[in-house]
């Protein structure tokens, strides 16, 4: 064999290993897209689900007169809160299956946090803890993690691009 004939197998069998690294990448991004709509499905599920529960409490509360104690809104807030996170994450799964731009994550991430941050504020009680300095190592946990949220979403609306979402 001489070194033409050895640089072509050589060229050959690189070529294949190259088509055979593309058709193994094509299967894993389809299994990987497949797996982000399974989640996507989930997520839309659990909205409904979590929806028609919520009906069905508020139902409940009407039916038993419990719907005025300000403790059972509360409950309905934190469950209505708790649907706009699901819907977020929903969200958020399909902006990476339809491959949007990384800004548009990015809001939609920061968006959940301040959303789930906002219901720990809503439904803070400090009797839920065994001390008051738990309570109040708490409360200024969630006010950092909140002025940090503000932080990042004032940063990115005045130094993101200015496309809207």
């Amino acid at each position: 064999m001489n070194g033409d004939e050895h640089a072509a197998d050589s060229g050959a069998a690189d070529e294949d290993r190259r088509l055979s690294t593309e058709r193994y990448s094509t299967l894993l991004n389809r299994f990987v897209h497949g797996v982000e709509m399974v989640a996507a499905t989930v997520f839309a599920v659990l909205f409904a689900i979590g929806v028609l529960d919520l009906m069905l409490q508020i139902f409940q509360a009407v039916q038993n007169g419990n719907i005025t104690d300000p403790l059972v809104v509360i409950s309905f807030i934190d469950t209505g809160l708790l649907l706009l996170i699901i819907v977020e994450v929903y969200q958020t799964v399909l902006a990476y299956v339809e491959e949007n731009e990384t800004r548009q994550i990015v809001q939609l991430v920061i968006y959940t946090g301040v959303i789930a941050m906002v219901r720990k504020a809503i439904i803070f009680r400090t009797g839920e803890y065994a001390t008051v300095q738990d309570a109040l190592l708490a409360a200024g946990a969630y006010t950092l993690i909140i002025l940090a949220l503000v932080s990042l979403l004032f940063a990115e609306r005045v130094y993101g691009d200015n496309s809207p979402l």
